[in-house]
């Protein structure tokens, strides 16, 4: 028998793929050697299932409205659904959309980040609330569901002795384990969250200031200038808008491309230029994160273009990052796709701006 390869370091994601192979007993997972960080061009639903890169990042994007609501309604802490989204974007980082039922498997992920993050729910309660919540948006009377063979009461939850109850009870066990086999049993997730200290160490060693730097912080109830009050509202603006970035970016597939270090510094990038903040001393912002130019505008781009329908967002702001990001990519596609020493591993996203006009929601 073949030795099993030694588990990874903790928080770092196993450089292999799952596999599934077929042979006269049922179907059984095994371990293939590939990258651990990849483009979105190179996802099994994009190479297999005949779907195009834009079509796979808006599957994607659907799915995890749909987990970010579900969250919410069953009320589990904000790192439970950043978990159950990391699982479900590493599940199709090896199925294609086509081979499993994105709803189901959404379902599954979010049962298991439950669980792995210590605030396990029930899985009667998963299920009913995720239906109701899938049953809302399809839109569908009640009749018409009836026709379907499921049954549903007068608030839209799933009739717990219908057949469509146990059919789908069944599914999602099933599922969890497949999507366990899938991510190689790699339950301890690391988020860019964890790396958010990094806006103290830059606050408070006065490599920020806003811009002008005489400006006081928008959220500011106090006259005083004092470098304390300053050091204090720029933490709290920083870190907020930050960490806001960092949920939009578990939208997309970054977490297959990026390590999440890279992720939040991209993230504090974005924070920073939101708050009207900028390098002291004339620096540059590549001076003093820890990240190369195409990877910030990789990263930069794809969540800008995420969240260009977001209301209330200051459009002539927007702008400005968006044309600072495109520059940035018209220097790395100028250099040969290589900015410091990326070697064009990553595929560079759409300019800012060239994103559907009316983009579906869930």
């Amino acid at each position: 028998m073949q030795k099993a390869p030694p588990p990874p370091p903790p928080g770092q994601r196993p450089n292999a793929t799952i596999a599934t192979t077929t042979t006269s007993k049922p179907a059984t997972t095994t371990i293939t050697k590939a990258p651990a960080y990849f483009s979105e061009s190179e996802l099994p639903s994009c190479k297999l299932g005949g779907f195009t890169t834009k079509e796979e990042r808006t599957t994607r994007r659907k799915t995890c409205r749909f987990l970010e609501e579900a969250g919410r309604v069953l009320k589990v802490p904000r790192v439970t659904i950043s978990t159950s989204m990391v699982f479900f974007h590493r599940f199709y980082a090896v199925h294609s959309f086509k081979d499993h039922d994105r709803f189901e498997v959404a379902v599954a992920c979010l049962l298991l980040a439950a669980k792995t993050e210590e605030s396990p729910k029930k899985l009667v309660s998963v299920i009913q609330e995720c239906f109701r919540l899938k049953h809302l948006s399809s839109k569908k009377s009640k009749e018409a569901l009836a026709k379907e063979g499921i049954e549903v009461n007068a608030k839209g939850y799933l009739d717990g002795k219908c057949k469509e109850f146990y059919r789908l009870k069944e599914r999602i066990l099933l599922l969890e384990r497949v999507i366990l086999h899938t991510i190689g049993f790699e339950l301890s997730i690391s988020h860019p969250y964890i790396y958010f200290g990094k806006v103290k160490t830059m606050i408070s060693s006065r490599q920020l200031e806003y811009s002008p730097p005489s400006a006081s912080s928008s959220a500011s109830s106090s006259a005083s200038n004092t470098f304390h009050d300053q050091f204090q509202n720029m933490m709290k603006e920083l870190t907020q808008s930050s960490m806001n970035f960092a949920n939009d970016s578990m939208h997309t597939s970054l977490c297959l491309q990026f390590p999440p270090k890279t992720i939040a510094h991209a993230c504090i990038y974005l924070g920073g230029q939101f708050c009207k903040l900028r390098p002291a001393d004339k620096k540059q912002w590549l001076d003093i994160l820890d990240l190369s130019m195409v990877d910030l505008a990789t990263i930069g781009l794809q969540i800008m273009e995420l969240i260009a329908d977001k209301k209330g967002i200051d459009q002539d702001l927007f702008k400005t990052i968006g044309a600072d990001l495109n520059r940035m990519k018209k220097e790395v596609e100028g250099a040969g796709g290589n900015g410091n020493g990326s070697g064009g591993k990553h595929r560079l996203p759409p300019p800012v701006g060239e994103r559907d006009p009316k983009r579906p929601r869930m």
